[in-house]
């Protein structure tokens, strides 16, 4: 693909809380290497949060609108977890990032911007919720079971799934092993647990194509090719797959061309896009190419058509109306 009009279905919008943005970080993952890492990299300063929003904000308004490829990202929220009554816990939450304030921000920059809004299906109101973001102009709703700490597959949230069908927002839902957020029970990262949305009617996107990501053994890829040719509203996203960790899944999914017309494109922004998994691979002069390519979403691009790894964009499967809504 070589026009600008690629979705990029997979970035992370920071949130650091300034007292009006109802976002939360715990004290805990504030001192995490990841995060410390990231806030250095991005020249982000904790302790003036309303500064470091704006500019983490700029810089990736920058580097998307510098993109050959890449027309619009969606901004991913995160809600936290909630109790056995439904109710928000932040005892056990580690990275809220409020919805009001990811839809604010899309419907700010419309366009570059969607809105990703998280819904945690045990709170009390999701499915209220999923209506409510849906008629503020959100995209899709992204999860992370493993630090919501929920079970897809629990029946009771069959009516929350109906309600994504019904309102026709894909399922973005995190696969495989969490390393960025304290993981509690990471079997429910099992792409296996997806198919209770998936039968509901619900379009769902399993993120990172299902690797696992713990380097070793890609045990999901059955799963994922399984998914693929029983479900037409299954689709998986290929971001984070330049990851050390996690490339080697990339490198299998090159031999099953039937998956790629289920591939979307994502980069999981902020993080690196790394060229290693096309070392020895591709043509020096494609190899070279992908170093001298320094925006990410570019990056990400070059390192997937050099390694002929096919794939579609986020707008290909939504509904032409919600392409515009946020406008």
């Amino acid at each position: 693909m070589n026009t600008k009009s690629l979705i990029d279905c997979h970035v992370h919008l920071a949130a650091l809380p300034d007292g009006n943005n109802r976002c939360y970080i715990s004290p805990k993952m504030l001192k995490s290497p990841l995060f410390r890492f990231l806030f250095w990299k991005h020249g982000l300063s904790v302790n003036r949060p309303r500064e470091a929003n704006e500019k983490y904000l700029d810089d990736l308004l920058i580097e998307l609108r510098a993109s050959k490829h890449v027309q619009k990202g969606v901004l991913l929220g995160m809600d936290g977890h909630y109790d056995s009554n439904g109710i928000l816990s932040l005892e056990h939450t580690d990275l809220l990032v409020n919805n009001d304030y990811v839809l604010k921000t899309a419907q700010a920059h419309p366009d570059e911007l969607l809105a990703g809004i998280s819904i945690n299906p045990q709170r009390r109101d999701a499915v209220e919720e999923v209506h409510r973001c849906a008629d503020a102009g959100a995209t899709l709703v992204k999860v992370l079971p493993n630090a919501q700490q929920f079970d897809p597959a629990d029946p009771k949230y069959k009516r929350f799934y109906r309600a994504l069908a019904e309102r026709k927002l894909p399922f973005l839902s995190h696969v495989g092993y969490e390393f960025s957020l304290i993981g509690k029970d990471q079997s429910v990262g099992e792409p296996d647990r997806l198919r209770v949305a998936l039968d509901e009617g619900a379009t769902v996107i399993a993120a990172h194509a299902c690797s696992y990501g713990l380097i070793l053994f890609e045990k999901f890829l059955p799963t994922l090719r399984d998914l693929v040719q029983r479900y037409p509203n299954f689709y998986a996203d290929i971001s984070a797959l330049t990851l050390p960790n996690r490339f080697r899944m990339l490198l299998h999914l090159r031999n099953y061309p039937e998956v790629h017309e289920r591939l979307l494109f994502g980069t999981d922004y902020p993080l690196s896009v790394f060229h290693i998994a096309a070392w020895g691979r591709v043509a020096f002069g494609t190899l070279r190419k992908m170093m001298q390519t320094t925006n990410r979403f570019d990056r990400q691009v070059e390192v997937c058509n050099g390694l002929k790894l096919g794939f579609r964009s986020l707008g290909d499967i939504l509904p032409h109306s919600t392409m515009h809504s946020n406008r």
